[in-house]
């Protein structure tokens, strides 16, 4: 009443703000940029599946269940794996990937007692998937793409968690063209006025999305700092009633650099959660390495973020059967950098019969010294770099303390850098 200003905006402070963004609107607050109304269609699962279908956009098959028997009855029908969620979640908060009627039917009961009041969303879950996101500005009718990042994890990691680069690295011109028509279909149709990021996955040559966010995400720091467009500056501007035309330095970029973004986590600090990545979010904090090429970005950003990264001595390899084939490239590069390296019995077999010479240690089950037992050949010979895949294990209880203990040793392996 004192200040009497012309509105606030609510796409900078993350999700918190989208949520009172009718309420503030009802109390004649001027909510700029995306409409109250726009922002919450867009937060609605159900009318969001709706209009993307209108659009001819591919999405995961999905579903709301307001009971467990009709959780039982979806997953039937979109079939397993599945990511399953409360309805209105921050940070990913209660999210899990289910692979049986078992879990799915613990979860439901246990973890967020689904009910009419407090629906379920169910989607099927795009195994061994790319994720990519993109920062894209628009002014209610036209759209600026600012950047497209490739998430190094695959999809099932929280966007917050996962390390992400950009430009994207590995993804065909084809997809990064249709990721681009996509966001301009999506901004166009939201009538968005500002930030939006777009999460989408790409699995077995095709690209989903995923969700739709009309605000400003974490990654607009990165992708500010990488292209050098001041894109909350331009976005401020958009909803005060600018638009895209007046701004001739938005042009299809040409990066001079590579940027990669990796998160920071807090698992030394607290010893109880499993420091498995999944669609929870567990990172505190984020840090930035940009340089000429990709692998001095990701080793700048693995410095900042405290992990000291190896260059010779004792490397200790576990993956599951079927991440075998993706390991058989590193294996190689750690061997020729030098590293002796240590496997599990099938890991170890499985590079012996394709040349990679290594010793073979047990698993935590079969007798000792085991594989949590590497501290002393780290406290005796420097057990310099752990490779663990573990999309194998399900979230069960072995899994946590194999998990856990490696973890352990992780830490003990790549001490932060305020430990050193």
């Amino acid at each position: 009443e004192k200040e009497r200003p012309e509105g606030v905006i609510v796409q900078f402070g993350g999700q918190t703000p989208l949520n009172i963004a009718e309420e503030l609107k009802d109390n004649g607050v001027n909510v700029l940029g995306t409409s109250p109304e726009n922002i919450r269609f867009a937060e609605d699962r159900e009318n969001f599946r709706e209009k993307v279908i209108s659009l001819d956009i591919p999405q995961p098959k999905s579903s709301t269940a307001r009971s467990l028997e009709e959780a039982v009855k979806i997953a039937n029908r979109i079939d397993y794996p599945l990511m399953v969620r409360p309805s209105f979640v921050l940070g990913g908060r209660g999210m899990k990937i289910i692979y049986d009627e078992l879990t799915l039917r613990k979860y439901a009961e246990e973890a967020i007692r689904v009910s009419p009041e407090y629906p379920m969303l169910i989607d099927r879950f795009l195994e061994n998937a790319i994720e990519t996101e993109v920062d894209a500005l628009s002014d209610g009718n036209k759209t600026f793409v600012a950047a497209i990042m490739e998430h190094i994890e695959l999809a099932g990691v929280h966007s917050g968690d996962s390390a992400c680069v950009i430009p994207p690295r590995t993804i065909k011109e084809e997809h990064l063209k249709t990721i681009e028509k996509y966001t301009h279909k999506i901004a166009k149709e939201l009538k968005v006025v500002g930030l939006i990021n777009i999460q989408y996955a790409i699995c077995d040559d095709k690209v989903y999305i995923l969700e739709a966010n009309p605000r400003a995400s974490r990654t607009v720091p990165l992708v500010s700092k990488v292209t050098g467009i001041p894109i909350a500056r331009i976005a401020t501007y958009l909803m005060l009633g600018r638009n895209l035309k007046d701004f001739p330095e938005l042009r299809k970029y040409k990066f001079p650099y590579v940027g990669v973004k990796e998160a920071v986590f807090p698992f030394n600090m607290f010893p109880g959660v499993d420091p498995l990545l999944g669609p929870e979010m567990k990172a505190t904090g984020e840090v930035m390495g940009i340089a000429d090429t990709f692998g001095l970005s990701f080793y700048k950003a693995q410095e900042a973020a405290g992990l000291k990264l190896p260059v010779e001595g004792n490397a200790l390899l576990t993956v599951a059967d079927k991440d075998k084939s993706d390991l058989l490239p590193i294996a190689k590069e750690i061997h020729k950098l030098g590293f002796n390296i240590y496997a599990t019995e099938g890991t170890s077999h499985f590079l012996k019969e394709h040349g990679i010479p290594n010793r073979k240690i047990k698993k935590l089950h079969e007798g000792r010294p085991n594989i949590v037992d590497a501290k002393d050949i780290m406290r005796s010979n420097s057990l310099d770099l752990l490779k663990f895949f573990c999309g194998c294990f399900k979230n069960t209880p072995k899994s946590f303390e194999l998990s856990y203990s490696l973890f352990c040793l992780l830490f003990a392996v790549f001490p932060r850098s305020s430990q050193s």
